[in-house]
């Protein structure tokens, strides 16, 4: 290759790809999902998509950036955060989509408080 974004379709290698594949263990891991049943979607005939709101916020202090959203339906929310000093983002779940409202007003206020400003608070970005 002449530049990292420059290629010619013989860079790729894709001789024994599916050999390799079909040896290793991954198709097994497959399996064992079948553990947990099938999907039901009737389970889920309560939940209004249209009813569906989520609002997005991004806040920021000294060179980190981190994100904190909700998102509601009629049956319950979730609530999100990314925090850059953490290896994963985590996520909670609430029955009563008030209170994942409440928990993620108090969230936003508490990191208000320690330090972080809002640099974005509303729907989420696309584009």
């Amino acid at each position: 290759m002449k530049d990292e974004f420059d290629f010619e379709s013989e860079d790729l290698d894709f001789e024994g790809f599916e050999q390799n594949f079909e040896e290793s263990d991954e198709l097994e891991e497959f399996d064992e999902l079948e553990e947990f049943g099938e999907f039901d979607p009737g389970e889920f005939e309560d939940i209004d998509l249209l009813e569906v709101n989520i609002r997005t916020a991004i806040l920021q202090k000294n060179n980190m950036l981190a994100l904190l959203c909700v998102k509601t339906a009629t049956q319950g929310g979730a609530i999100c955060r990314v925090d850059p000093r953490e290896p994963n983002p985590s996520v909670q779940l609430y029955d009563d989509p008030e209170k994942a409202i409440e928990w993620f007003t108090k969230s936003l206020k508490t990191s208000k408080a320690n330090g972080w400003s809002v640099v974005y608070d509303g729907l989420p970005l696309r584009g």
